[in-house]
């Protein structure tokens, strides 16, 4: 196993890769830090890389590539250990080969992450977690899937985009965060529209309003001094607040009364009047109304009894 341009001031290597389980090292999966051989540590030092050391990480067979950190030189040589969501990302199995390179990223001043699913957010505060999440983390690509672990529980998120760059370092770092809608978040379905409720409105609404009965003032039956009940039909009295709701035909009704009262003879002074004293043109209307109860019911007449004298 050589190294490509020795002469040239870059770390760049080929190795069979496995993950950090075989090392048993499963806490490394929370993170993006692999294990390299001894002879990586004798190279790197010797071309002055200086902290933090950053590589690039690309699968030969499929052109697909990731950045990482590394934590310590105690592999195997010709082999690194690396988290497995990070052989997932580039397609990789175990055994195969994948280079390594050196780089420098610009420090991350903007992320921008998707939730596969929106149980991620039902967290009570998954900003806290992220960061707390994200310490492990040396640099964040545009396109990888990284694991945040939460009670036992695995959650997928997507780097949809970074900034200034494709690839960014986010160690000593102040960067903002956005998020995208989850992957399986469906947007809620429209209400009905308030046109719409306006224009059915409730029926129990209705119901109070023809509950409440209408007051009639003078709708009494009338009587006469000898106890019989009056035939002489009662014309109702209109009220001023209903007035202004009557048909036009109420009117016939109001001429009819104002005639009547303003015809009828007013009593004389120290005079006591029986029976009615009303205009005879309203007693014919009555009996065209009524005919059969005047036929059946004689007139009240004072002082018509019979005669008697004293001779008698």
């Amino acid at each position: 196993m050589a190294y490509r341009d020795p002469d040239h001031m870059t770390f760049e290597q080929s190795y069979r890769c496995y993950p950090v389980s075989f090392i048993e090292k499963p806490n490394l999966e929370k993170g993006d830090k692999i294990i390299m051989p001894p002879s990586a540590l004798d190279r790197l030092a010797s071309l002055h890389i200086e902290y933090p050391m950053l590589f690039e990480l690309k699968n030969p067979s499929t052109g697909r590539n990731t950045h990482c950190g590394v934590l310590e030189f105690i592999a195997d040589e010709g082999l690194i250990y690396i988290p497995y969501w990070m052989m997932e990302n580039m397609l990789l199995q175990e055994g195969d080969i994948v280079q390594v390179k050196n780089t420098s990223l610009m420090k991350g001043t903007f992320v921008k992450l998707q939730p596969h699913t929106k149980d991620f957010l039902d967290i009570s505060n998954p900003k806290a977690i992220l960061e707390t999440t994200l310490r492990s983390y040396s640099c964040l690509t545009t396109g990888d899937t990284i694991m945040v672990a939460y009670n036992d529980k695995k959650y997928y998120i997507n780097i949809v985009e970074t900034k200034p760059s494709a690839a960014v370092c986010i160690i000593e770092t102040d960067c903002e965060v956005d998020f995208a809608p989850p992957l399986d978040y469906k947007e809620p379905e429209k209400r009905a529209s308030s046109k719409q409720l306006s224009r059915n409105p409730p029926e129990a609404e209705d119901e109070p309003t023809n509950k409440i009965p209408r007051f009639s003032a003078f709708s009494g039956s009338g009587r006469r001094l000898d106890g019989k009940p009056s035939a002489q039909p009662i014309a109702p009295a209109c009220s001023p607040i209903l007035k202004q709701h009557r048909p036009e035909n109420d009117n016939v009704i109001e001429g009819f009364s104002s005639k009547s009262s303003n015809s009828v003879s007013r009593p004389h002074s120290g005079k006591l009047v029986f029976g009615s004293n009303e205009n005879p043109q309203l007693g014919e209307t009555s009996k065209s109304q009524a005919p059969s109860e005047k036929l059946e019911e004689p007139k009240f007449q004072a002082f018509t009894g019979k005669k008697y004298s004293l001779k008698d």
